[in-house]
């Protein structure tokens, strides 16, 4: 097969087309036929070699999610045949013609979209239910705030919480992310460059705050998440771009009851993948085939573009996601 690896850690352009023998698979698994593959950040730290997979799992080839046919089961399936347009969430090797995923870790191609659209929502998907919905706890008619808005985690967060019944502050780094983000259903995007987010959700809230917050931003944005926080409210980390180390004033910890929790996702197990697939089928994957949540893409790559494909998620200049094409 053709994968797309890394030649060495580096700059984008170490990405290169190359050949390799396709994966195995265990018997809980299946073997896709991949047509699309999305690009995220943390493919970008792997690239830098910031970022290693996890033990047992590819090394140079990245690529977290994908979208195909299902091509060979393995003994124990049941749920999946050969021929199945399935989207899956990975832990390494999505940047190729063939991967192996875990069955409980696989869904359907929501009816009406493409490979490309469903090859966009395993990564961010997963990762904004388990972080807002399950360790978050964003319930009732309970306030999110976003930063990153206009990300691939952004515009997913934005379209799931508002089709559950949720009001949703984001911040974005330019007045065209911020329109489109309000078209998307944030009810007030607040870009950064130019106004204080805590002092804007202050005045938005009026003085009350929000009740969750999604960060990949960390560092210097903390004393102000600290500050937007409503009365038992959650702050829940997915990255430290800014930088991991930041200051925290704990006695609005303890007034105010707040909670301060994080994850990442590539490195749990199956079952806890599974698990988030599970409810994404029940609660999401109806409002993706009805059209009320809607895949956000920016741009599509050839496999053998995949370093202008990284060029473009390091300049932020994006919208929603980029994708990888496999498809002949």
């Amino acid at each position: 097969m053709k994968a797309v690896v890394i030649t060495r850690p580096g700059e984008p352009s170490v990405l290169q087309l190359a050949e390799r023998p396709k994966p195995a698979y265990a018997a809980n698994e299946v073997l896709v036929k991949v047509m699309a593959a999305g690009v995220n950040r943390p493919d970008v730290k792997q690239r830098e070699g910031k970022y290693p997979p996890p033990a047992g799992v590819v090394q140079d080839i990245p690529g977290l999610e994908i979208a195909g046919v299902i091509a060979e089961t393995g003994a124990d399936v049941t749920r999946w045949k050969v021929g199945d347009e399935v989207c899956a969430l990975v832990a390494g090797g999505g940047y190729a013609e063939y991967c192996s995923a875990p069955e409980g870790q696989c869904l359907a191609v929501p009816d009406g979209l493409s490979f490309i659209e469903a090859a966009s929502l395993p990564e961010t998907f997963f990762t904004v239910w388990s972080n807002v919905f399950d360790r978050g706890n964003l319930k009732g008619n309970e306030t999110l705030l976003v930063h990153g808005g206009s990300s691939g985690i952004g515009v997913a967060a934005i379209q799931m919480a508002k089709a559950l019944g949720h009001k949703v502050y984001v911040t974005a780094g330019s007045d065209e992310k911020c329109n489109f983000c309000e078209q998307l259903g944030a009810v007030k995007a607040i870009n950064y460059k130019k106004e204080n987010f805590a002092q804007v959700i202050e005045q938005l809230t009026g003085g009350n705050g929000v009740d969750a917050i999604l960060d990949m931003i960390g560092g210097d944005y903390t004393p102000g998440n600290i500050k937007s926080l409503a009365v038992e409210g959650r702050l829940v980390m997915i990255n430290a771009m800014n930088g991991k180390d930041a200051l925290i004033d704990l006695s609005q910890l303890m007034m105010r009851r707040l909670t301060i929790t994080g994850s990442t996702l590539r490195g749990r197990d199956t079952a806890f993948k599974s698990n988030i697939a599970q409810k994404l089928q029940k609660s999401i994957w109806p409002l993706l085939a009805s059209g009320a949540i809607k895949p956000i893409i920016h741009a599509t790559f050839p496999a053998a573009e995949a370093g202008k494909a990284h060029e473009l998620m390091e300049s932020s200049a994006h919208i929603g996601k980029i994708i990888l094409s496999f498809e002949q």
